[in-house]
């Protein structure tokens, strides 16, 4: 029997929301509701008493673990360049930007000398203004030719959001240039009479890689005018291309400096990140040229206190009698609805689009005890919301409208949301870069800012509460993309050859893995080769053939049967895990049922209803050696690294009391199976190693069912992704090791580079997994160490203390050699 732990992209277990009567940490009959928020009448609240105030109340100053203050620092000014023109520094200043801060000089410096730029500097440190200024200055310029359109520039957002609201900010500090700058986005809800327009017309466009993807480089003929005159490119928010997402973005770059050498541009790519290890590496690996780096912040900031916070054991039995502790998504909602009720303005992430609407609903409901009025300032912002939703929200957070915020990580990236007082974060966002991402969006002007994370019943949750070295005293990590992925690189370059047919010359700029691949597309007919190239030979556009999202397919879109009305979409690799046939669904509030799920027209169809519970997929999990790349002894165990087929189904759901969890029922369920061909690292115990650890047959399936969870719990400590990114597969006796073997496995077809980094910290990643499992309270499991929440087995069996003398005898026969084992992050 195997026992499996499959990635899926929307499983939030929602647990007891509350064991005990709510108590706020604020008096309620004493407070009123603020008609303004908090600092329009000029008053900053202080982060430390913000945080007295939450820990107010029977057993909340015990939740706090730890708290980190960091101290304010002063800022470092400097002097634009002499070639930004002086109407560009004019404007700047009229913004209120008197002077630049030094890394805002440098970077500009960089960028008008030629030289593509990494500014990797806090969040709110200005990046933004880094680039802004060469760039409008180099348009300026261009606005004087005497004939032709002028340079451009090419914005890059990870999200439509950020693109939006980079528009609204560049279009307010270019107001005093005149028409000189004409921005514009250009995405899916830009609308069809308004995208000749932006193709003729506009100089600086702002849109995302997957539009730059689909819409402009497939159709590049129409863009001529632009490309031909395209001087600067920025890549905003450069980090969160990672896996085998920044692996697509880094070989649509590449098309797009192919087609630009075409029509005789070569652009200076400008690109920002949080703070990052080895920036100019990651963004060398993303562009595929040599990048400056920038990464001494200059600017000012306001102190910081920085809690952790864990939610206390409730007196509700878990799974098999395990202690549950209360919910993130509960406690967060708790301190959300006491921050709004102060009138701190506040943001809490969360990493799962139910999560957000569930924090907004509980949130909402107790301010209305309190205020009918305040309950109507605390909403959800997640992805699936249709754009007119996304920009309302956006507008009242910005306004100050909203004093509360539940959202995803839509939300994590460079939106203006200046103003906030507060971020909560319920449950570790997967890496210390997207944590200072989340965190910084507190703080204003200098001002100091609280962030609390919430720690989810989870290994590394609970592992980092307890651990806060591992947060505050380790660096962020190094950002894991592999561009020659075989997966990834395959689809470009059919997409390549559908835009320009491709030459030899061309197969260096996508990298070194492109000479061995061309015959193998020659061999599928998807390219044909003459004497000037290779040719697409489909009628179809190469382009639409790939998700670079890695989402498995066309998004699945949820309607409400009665209506016909679109209600949002889910991705395809999620489907089969979130709106199956009878799964709860939530939509801005709202509790809707999946009457059925079309997976041949991508609709789920749902109608509205209460359930009294919530839906837990089942699935079942095989997977196979297809070749092992390389493997050390351990002892006499092995470590081994390679390519595995996984096939996962969908097979059944379980329906769960939404207050205490306890399973009502199962329903089978008749999905296909899914096979994944990708990457994995896997370990092997032999005989006599499970005799000196003391695990008989009897509880062998269970220690290494519990070991698999906590590893995979523990990797995002280790390297650039999450649990939702990676998958684990156990069992004591598999036919390719013919050994107890334990699979922790990419997400992605071909792989994302996770399981690679896994190989090369199995050291530190194994025992952090052992002191993880053994330093937890809990008897035998909780979700804390042992239990999943997206186990496919329903955490059936696990065995706690087998699990942990089975690391230790595994760890004893750890390599000594450091080249086996080189340092994490």
């Amino acid at each position: 029997m195997a026992f499996n732990h499959l990635p899926a992209a929307m499983h939030d277990a929602l647990g007891p929301l509350s064991a005990t009567p709510v108590t706020h940490s604020v008096p309620m009959a004493r407070n009123h509701r603020p008609r303004t928020p908090a600092d329009s009448t000029g008053e900053r609240p202080d982060p430390g008493t913000v945080l007295d105030r939450l820990a107010t109340g029977a057993g909340r100053a015990a939740r706090i673990t730890h708290t980190e203050h960091l101290p304010p620092r002063a800022g470092r000014h400097a002097v634009w360049p002499h070639l930004i023109r002086p109407e560009v520094i004019n404007a700047i200043q009229s913004a209120g930007v008197e002077h630049p801060w030094a890394h805002q000089a440098t970077a500009a410096e960089h960028a008008l000398n030629g030289e593509s730029v990494v500014i990797a500097t806090g969040t709110a440190s200005g990046k933004s203004l880094a680039y802004l200024a060469p760039v409008l200055s180099t348009l300026l310029d261009g606005s004087e030719a005497p004939n032709g359109r002028g340079a451009t520039a090419l914005y890059l957002a990870p999200t439509k959001a950020l693109a939006a609201d980079q528009r609204r900010s560049v279009k307010a500090l270019a107001a005093p240039l005149g028409n000189a700058i004409r921005p514009a986005v250009y995405d899916g809800d830009t609308p069809v009479e308004e995208r000749e327009w932006v193709r003729q017309y506009a100089n600086y466009v702002l849109t995302n890689p997957d539009m730059l993807h689909l819409g402009i480089l497939p159709s590049h003929p129409r863009w001529s005018s632009f490309l031909r005159s395209l001087r600067y490119v920025v890549i905003d928010e450069c980090h969160t291309y990672r896996g085998v997402f920044g692996s697509h973005v880094a070989q649509v770059l590449r098309r797009l400096r192919r087609l630009c050498a075409r029509y005789g541009a070569d652009p200076v790519f400008l690109l920002a990140s949080a703070t990052a290890a080895e920036p100019a590496v990651a963004a060398g690996r993303l562009t595929g040229l040599p990048v400056v780096e920038v990464a001494d912040d200059a600017s000012p900031r306001g102190e910081l206190v920085f809690a952790l916070w864990e939610p206390p054991l409730t007196d509700l039995p878990g799974e098999k009698g395990a202690p549950v502790r209360r919910t993130a998504i509960a406690e967060t909602a708790d301190l959300l609805t006491d921050l709004a009720v102060q009138g701190v303005r506040t943001v809490a992430f969360v990493r799962s689009r139910r999560g957000a609407e569930l924090i907004s609903v509980i949130a909402q409901e107790r301010l209305y005890e309190v205020d009918r009025t305040l309950a109507r300032r605390v909403a959800a912002y997640r992805g699936g919301y249709l754009p007119e939703e996304r920009r309302a929200l956006e507008q009242a957070l910005h306004s100050g409208e909203l004093l509360g915020l539940a959202a995803t990580t839509a939300l994590e990236l460079g939106i203006d949301v200046s103003g906030l007082d507060a971020v909560l974060i319920a449950g570790y966002p997967g890496t210390r870069a997207s944590l200072w991402q989340q965190a910084g969006r507190a703080g204003r002007s200098g001002e100091g800012a609280l962030a609390v994370l919430i720690a989810r019943d989870d290994p590394l949750d609970t592992y980092l509460v307890h651990h806060p070295e591992a947060l505050f005293q380790q660096p962020v990590e190094s950002t894991v993309l592999d561009p020659d992925n075989p997966y990834v690189l395959a689809p470009h370059l059919c997409a390549a050859a559908a835009e320009l047919p491709l030459t030899e010359a061309d197969l260096e700029l996508f990298g070194p893995a492109s000479p061995d691949l061309m015959p193998q597309l020659e061999r599928a007919g998807l390219l044909r080769r003459r004497s000037n190239g290779w040719f697409w030979t489909r009628r179809e556009r190469a382009a639409d053939l790939t998700d670079i999202r890695g989402g498995g397919g066309r998004p699945v879109q949820v309607v409400e049967a009665s209506t016909g009305r679109l209600l949002g979409t889910v991705d395809a690799s999620a489907a089969h895990t979130a709106v199956h046939d009878g799964a709860v669904h939530l939509h801005q509030g709202r509790t809707y049922l999946v009457k059925h799920l079309d997976l041949e027209d991508s609709a789920a169809l749902v109608e509205e209803a209460s359930p009294p519970y919530s839906t837990v997929a089942r699935d079942t999990t095989s997977i196979s050696v297809l070749a092992t790349d390389t493997e050390i002894p351990w002892g006499a165990g092995r470590l081994c690294y390679g390519s595995v087929e996984v096939t996962n189904q969908v097979v059944s759901f379980l329906r769960r009391k939404l207050i205490t969890g306890e399973v009502l029922g199962e329903t089978k369920l008749d999905l296909p199976p899914r096979t994944l061909r990708t990457k994995a690292v896997w370990w092997t115990v032999t005989e006599d190693q499970l005799d000196a650890a003391r695990v008989n047959p009897e509880i062998l399936g269970g220690a290494l069912h519990a070991a698999e969870h906590a590893s995979i719990g523990m990797l995002p400590l280790f390297a650039t992704c999450d649990r939702w990114d990676i998958g684990g597969v156990s069992i004591p006796l598999h036919p390719d090791t013919l050994l107890p073997t334990v699979f922790v496995y990419d997400g992605n077809p071909g792989g994302a580079g996770f399981a690679e980094r896994a190989f090369h910290t199995a050291a530190r990643w194994l025992t952090a997994t052992r002191e993880a499992i053994a330093s937890c309270e809990c008897e035998a499991g909780c979700p804390s160490c042992i239990q999943s929440p997206k186990c496919g087995n329903g955490n059936d069996p696990l065995h706690k203390r087998g699990a942990v003398r089975l690391l230790t005898e595994l760890l004893r026969g750890a390599p000594s050699d450091p080249g086996a084992a080189p340092p994490g992050p």
